[in-house]
């Protein structure tokens, strides 16, 4: 009888065991802030075997991944592809937006404090402007809140956004202070790993680490102290890391998509994902962790290279335009800057002072957009609340409608010629943005590897919004609550 008693024991033991969701032990999302898709062939030959070319080797590279919105900025970038959604429905309308008449960076919220530093403002910051539901926070909820999750960034946003509303932590550079620092809305106290981090890494004189490459092996440097401080992967509760790189966005900023800065960055970069694998390897295990490569957004050449090669290429002096505009404005209807901004060719008109004084603002708007088609750097501008009416090419009209948000996204869209930034540049300048619907801004890389991933590669048009629903399908996970996006098939 007891040897029966056994055997039901042991079968109800290996039932059990097999009932149970298999899920890896933790999952990383490594986005590279302005990593154009073609940067994983332009610098192939000089990258070593462990870094990108073992992504591209034993991963899963969707080669046609692109962002299904505009404006293509960092803030946006980075929701999206845990959200697995659009401004539209998150709230994200760029880095900085409008809310209520005031004028906000994507994360800032004064109600709460810096942690980790001893005075100033650069812990200000949450998510509580973010609408949707993230990976995080889908774990958490499907594991009862045992997992960890955790943000890592020199930028706030890049480690806020991502980490989601119920993270334990993100962690970011204050340049202030020349620490990485966290706010109040995660913690009173920054646990003594951090604390010892932060002590350990001695920082640029200037105070200003983000456009260095010490700035990415610094912020591989923090994700393994997070590793190993809050033990992630160590369980059998499954742990996110959202790791982002913003060096790579401030070298591009300042040196442009070409030259001695980005290709030494990238190396650079190769160098430190060799060595994050590494890592991961040793600490968590291979086969046991599932991670994710992607960028935020990419990257225009600069202009006037684009002109030393006769290609398209220009710039929007936006100032000028704002100069004119309100001074059409003010000579029509009176009052003063009636036109608010112009943030990431959205026009934000004052909403109060044109409820205030009984103004039509349809005779406003129709006022602008006939101003603005006269700007030969413009290709198209369009009425924030008629979108779908517009007269676009479809691809456009899709872009337009999910990056507008009624109550944040602007009163107005303007779309620049290719080739075009978004304000006036002169001869000398060697820099670069980005913002646009066009290739070089909206086709980025994304390879997963780790965990039930068959090493592959597909041409299919995947587009941002799917990463958040696959990785969240892989985990059998609920996807996030705004997400719009589909789970890629690896096949």
């Amino acid at each position: 009888m007891k040897r029966i008693i056994l055997l039901l024991v042991v079968i109800s033991s290996v039932l059990a065991a097999q009932s149970q969701v298999v899920r890896p032990k933790l999952v990383v999302g490594l986005m590279v802030d302005q990593m154009r898709w073609d940067y994983l062939y332009y610098y192939y030959d000089e990258y070593g075997e462990d870094g990108l070319k073992r992504l591209l080797r034993d991963g899963y590279n969707c080669e046609n991944t692109l962002i299904n919105y505009v404006p293509t900025v960092t803030a946006i970038g980075h929701s999206s592809v845990y959200t697995g959604s659009v401004p539209a429905l998150t709230g994200i309308c760029g880095n900085d937006f409008v809310v209520d008449g005031r004028t906000t960076t994507s994360v800032k919220d004064t109600t709460v404090t810096t942690v980790g530093a001893p005075n100033g403002k650069g812990g200000q910051q949450s998510p509580h402007l973010l609408l949707a539901t993230t990976i995080g926070d889908e774990l958490k909820l499907a594991t009862n809140f045992q997992s960890k999750v955790i943000g890592i960034a020199i930028k706030d946003r890049a480690a806020i956004l991502p980490a989601g509303h119920s993270a334990d932590a993100a962690y970011w550079y204050d340049r202030k202070n020349a620490c990485f620092v966290t706010s109040s809305y995660y913690m009173e106290r920054l646990p003594q790993w951090m604390e010892e981090f932060n002590k350990q890494h001695p920082l640029p004189d200037n105070h200003n680490l983000n456009p260095t490459n010490e700035g990415v092996t610094m912020t591989i440097d923090l994700a393994e102290a997070a590793i190993d401080g809050e033990q992630l992967g160590q369980d059998d509760i499954t742990d996110l890391l959202a790791v982002s790189i913003s060096s790579t966005d401030a070298i591009g900023h300042e040196y442009s998509t070409r030259g001695k800065e980005n290709h030494d960055v990238y190396m650079q970069l190769d160098r430190d994902v060799a060595r994050f694998l590494r890592i991961l390897d040793t600490k968590v295990g291979r086969g046991n962790y599932l991670l994710f490569l992607s960028a935020d957004h990419g990257a225009m050449h600069n202009p006037n290279f684009l002109r030393s090669h006769k290609m398209p290429n220009g710039g929007w002096d936006n100032g000028k335009t704002f100069r004119e505009l309100n001074g059409l404005l003010e000579s029509k209807y009176g009052g003063t800057k009636l036109v608010k901004a112009i943030m990431d060719s959205r026009i934000y008109l004052d909403r109060e002072q044109i409820d205030a004084r009984n103004l039509d603002i349809d005779a406003i708007k129709a006022d602008v957009l006939k101003e603005l088609c006269k700007e030969p750097t413009i290709q198209f501008a369009v009425d924030g609340d008629r979108i779908s009416e517009a007269t676009l090419p479809p691809v456009l009209k899709e872009r337009i409608l999910n990056g507008y948000n009624r109550e944040r996204g602007g009163d107005l869209f303007v779309v620049l010629k290719s080739g075009h930034l978004g304000w006036r540049f002169r001869d000398d300048y060697h820099g670069t943005s980005h913002g646009a619907w066009n290739n070089y801004d909206a086709h980025i890389p994304l390879i997963f590897l780790g965990w039930g991933v068959t090493p592959g590669r597909t041409d299919r048009a995947i587009f941002i919004t799917d990463i958040a629903p696959t990785i969240c399908s892989m985990l059998r996970i609920q996807a996030p609550n705004c997400a719009i996006g589909n789970p890629i098939d690896m096949k």
